[in-house]
């Protein structure tokens, strides 16, 4: 009962959060004030105690991210190590003139007991203690960690868009993915505090030599010049005290740095060290039975051990005959027969376990299910290992936010919601190089220096700048890759400045808005029709599938979006759809019935607020001649005869021109039935030039004719 109520006082106390202040305070007690002996046998066997704890918790943790708080804990531990220095050493040098326990029992017994009072052995003893912690454990234990905390931080990246990847495909939800992102977080935090962590062990092995030898030195200052001592006397108490507190300090170093290398060196599975050593040394009968013949043939050649090799062959040979005696046989269905022993052999029915055949085709070959087939991002963004600092938020990465501005700033223009875009490294790409994909089709290329800045010449510049050459890969403007202490300089003679990220950043919004028909499908129409349906619901139910098939909805979406159109209306769309979708599917038609309804909209986008719209039109007899191949040609297959449209895409050439010289909107007026037709033909050669029919000009625009094309 008493025992029951200190645990549960004991506990309250650490989980109140005193035990570290506490443990701080009479640190810094150690190092100001002096202690007497029986506090420090205390404080020296807590310190035992402690490392201890530390090694078996390092142990038996399953991950390195279940002890997270060890950097913590081995920097107290640290601090709390070379504070019992400072203390003993105080209580050495004043006392030690007495000899025996004048420091203490534990530092006497260490100095007695364990090198057996032999000041010269117990020195031997320390160096090697210290050379094996120094040298072997720490040093290596810090090199791991320096790695491990570089790679982990590397591999970020990776692992956050393999969480985006898996949460896209279904394959986890929300909380799932969130709580992976933690783990992810908490692993860079981790060993980048283990690296940190290492240089403490490594300076507390240094700083246990040089406190023994400043004690040795200063033991016979004292012991020889205060106290008279004889040399051989002084050097019996002061070293062998000093010896001794060494090795009580440096043990539970050595301990300390074990679990630290044991914590870096172990993997991230979910099992302890001891369940993985046992299953991967001695899971494995083979081994067993080879290595205990190869033990018995050494014990039975003439001038060997026989009795150490031959106990070791017995004891291999037992644990081997144990663990086939033991073993649990699984039938399965196909009359084999799988020992649990040995995992991945297969033993036929009937033969014993010296008959070991081939694992079994059907543990090494799943069967295929849909989980196997990757699905295709729909926004992809790839990049060189050189980037990947641009893209890891913890590195001070800000493309991410960047692609998030993109995304949010296109989904309000374009009125849907855009996807997420994947980003991931691709070391086949140049260290420089990114990538921009849609549905897995490349749709841009650039190289970019994240170190440097982009200076951009938008047509006219006073002067010229030392860098790299290139084209900005949105626009395809001439520009320089400059150094940064350049951007005032480049601003000053005329150049648009940019970082890397903006470049990105504004390359992946001009692909994504050149495309974005194809980032809307059917379920993004469904979306729409579903945040319609929440503030006109009759209206949704009636449009689909009452009037018309989800289907022709989408193909009148995308045909706004590819003249750039954006659908934020989609109340006045639905609304059209509903009055006309009962006179006709096509989807061409019903989408310049939804142009004439939207015609503010987009004589808006092309001119802005000016009521008066420059446009270009047509002679009134190559109208009729274009009408009259419409209605030859069959749908969807008229075409302009190849002289006439040279001439005619000559001619237009020339006035767009013109248009874009005096800073105006160039737009070709036509009648509806001829509008789709050119603008297929001019939707590559002049992208700048806007098709419209008499229909959609809003009455309070005032229309003036600036060129008429003709034959």
């Amino acid at each position: 009962m008493t025992e029951n109520i200190f645990s549960e006082n004991f506990n309250k106390f650490i989980q109140s959060g005193l035990g570290t202040p506490i443990l701080l305070i009479m640190i810094l007690a150690m190092v100001i004030l002096p202690l007497p002996p029986f506090l420090l046998d205390l404080l020296f066997t807590f310190n035992i105690l402690l490392a201890l704890i530390v090694l078996l918790v390092s142990v038996y943790s399953e991950r390195p991210l279940d002890f997270q708080a060890f950097p913590t804990v081995l920097l107290i531990a640290t601090l709390l190590r070379l504070s019992l220095n400072v203390a003993s050493t105080r209580v050495v040098l004043l006392e030690g003139h007495q000899g025996g326990d004048a420091a203490g029992k534990v530092i006497q017994a260490f100095g007695e007991v364990v090198i057996g009072g032999n000041y010269a052995v117990g020195l031997v003893v320390f160096v090697i203690l210290v050379i094996i912690n120094f040298v072997v454990v720490t040093k290596g234990a810090g090199r791991i960690a320096e790695v491990s905390a570089r790679f982990t931080l590397d591999a970020m990246p990776g692992k956050q868009m393999a969480i985006d990847a898996d949460l896209n495909a279904g394959l986890i939800n929300q909380a799932q993915a969130k709580m992976r992102r933690e783990d992810i977080a908490r692993e860079a935090d981790f060993y980048g505090s283990m690296d940190g962590a290492s240089k403490f062990v490594r300076g507390d092995a240094v700083a246990g030599i040089l406190i023994t030898v400043i004690n040795i030195i200063g033991g016979f200052a004292v012991g020889m010049i205060q106290h008279d001592l004889p040399a051989s006397q002084a050097a019996q108490f002061y070293t062998l005290l000093t010896i001794g507190d060494g090795l009580v300090a440096q043990i539970p170093s050595l301990v300390l740095s074990t679990a630290a290398g044991i914590m870096v060196t172990r993997d991230s599975g979910t099992q302890d060290m001891g369940k993985q050593m046992i299953g991967q040394l001695f899971g494995d009968t083979r081994i067993l039975i080879t290595t205990a013949s190869i033990m018995g043939l050494l014990g039975v050649i003439p001038g060997m051990p026989h009795v150490a090799f031959l106990l070791a062959a017995a004891l291999i040979g037992g644990m081997a005959w144990r663990q086939i005696r033991n073993s649990e046989q699984v039938h399965d269905g196909s009359g084999q027969v799988t020992t649990a022993g040995q995992p991945g052999l297969a033993v036929p029915e009937g033969g014993t376990s010296g008959e070991l055949a081939a694992p079994e085709q059907a543990d090494e070959v799943k069967e295929l299910s849909w989980d196997d087939v990757a699905t295709v991002d729909v926004i992809g963004l790839e990049v060189g290992f050189r980037l990947i600092s641009m893209v890891a938020v913890d590195r001070g990465g800000q493309l991410m936010g960047r692609i998030k501005g993109v995304r949010k700033k296109l989904s309000q223009d374009l009125g849907f919601l855009i996807p997420p875009v994947h980003i991931r490294d691709n070391l086949d790409l140049s260290p420089n190089t990114y990538q921009i994909s849609l549905m897995g089709v490349m749709l841009g290329e650039a190289e970019i220096y994240p170190d440097r800045e982009l200076a951009i010449n938008p047509g006219q510049v006073f002067g010229t700048l030392e860098g790299i050459k290139t084209v900005d890969p949105a626009f395809s403007l001439e520009a320089i890759w400059i150094e940064a202490s350049q951007k005032d300089y480049a601003q000053s003679l005329g150049y648009t400045v940019v970082d890397a990220n903006t470049v990105v950043a504004t390359h992946l919004s001009q692909l994504l808005q050149d495309n974005a028909q194809q980032l809307l499908g059917h379920e993004e129409a469904q979306q729409l029709l579903d945040r319609l349906a929440t503030i006109s619901p009759k209206l949704a139910e009636d449009l689909v599938p009452q009037i018309l098939p989800l289907g022709t909805v989408v193909k009148v979406l995308q045909n706004l979006l590819i003249e750039g159109i954006p659908i934020r209306d989609i109340k006045t769309i639905a609304e059209v759809l509903v009055d006309y979708g009962k006179q006709t599917q096509d989807a061409n038609i019903l989408t310049g019935f939804v142009r004439i309804a939207l015609g503010r909209l987009i004589v808006q986008h092309i001119n802005g607020t000016e009521k008066e719209l420059p446009v270009i039109t047509l002679d009134p007899s190559l109208e009729q001649i274009l009408h009259q191949s419409i209605q030859a040609g069959a749908e969807g297959s008229a075409a302009i005869e190849p002289g006439l449209a040279e001439r005619l895409l000559h001619s237009l050439q020339e006035t767009v021109q013109q248009q874009e010289m005096n800073e105006q909107s160039s737009v070709l007026l036509v009648a509806a039935s001829i509008r789709m037709l050119l603008v297929r033909f001019v939707k590559y050669a002049l992208p700048n030039l806007s098709v419209l029919a008499y229909e959609e000009i809003p009455d309070n625009i005032q229309i003036r004719i600036v060129a008429t094309v003709g034959q």
